[in-house]
């Protein structure tokens, strides 16, 4: 099931549109992911002098929490940071992140992050429809709902 479990994580992680990002123990703040499953990778448009972006340059912990019930997955990842290169922001960069930095990628103010993930904790939900089906029927069983495949992932 891990294995399972891992597939949909990535999958699942590429449709999220923000979590919570906190880095060296700071306060969270909200950030668009960039799964990168080939590299192992979440990738994140930072703001040079950030957390994110001082934990990066310092191969610091970080933490990412999403709950997002239209992609399915609820998680707790936790992983390093690093420094991404300018090459890989042309690659991930999108209109998102153009509307936090007035001159675009070329913006002296833009740094892309790399979180590597050691673990993660993953509750991979069904759709709404199935979720409603679940409920309905542990009310007239005397089973509990089943809310979808729940696991700790290791990377």
């Amino acid at each position: 099931m891990a294995s399972d479990l891992k597939d949909i994580f990535w999958k699942r992680l590429d449709n999220v549109q923000a979590g919570l990002l906190s880095a060296d123990s700071e306060r969270p703040i909200p950030m668009a992911p960039q799964a990168d499953r080939d590299d192992k990778a979440i990738w994140f448009i930072a703001a040079k002098g950030s957390a994110a972006d001082r934990a990066a340059k310092s191969g610091g912990e970080a933490r990412f929490d999403v709950a997002d019930p239209k992609a399915g997955i609820y998680a707790v990842i936790e992983g390093k940071l690093d420094e991404g290169s300018g090459e890989k922001l042309d690659e991930v960069w999108n209109a998102f992140a153009g509307a936090w930095f007035e001159n675009g990628k070329d913006d002296p103010s833009a740094t892309l992050v790399k979180m590597t993930p050691h673990t993660a904790e993953v509750w991979a939900t069904e759709n709404s429809l199935a979720f409603f089906y679940e409920v309905a029927k542990a009310n007239l069983t005397s089973d509990t709902a089943s809310g979808g495949d729940h696991g700790r992932l290791t990377f």
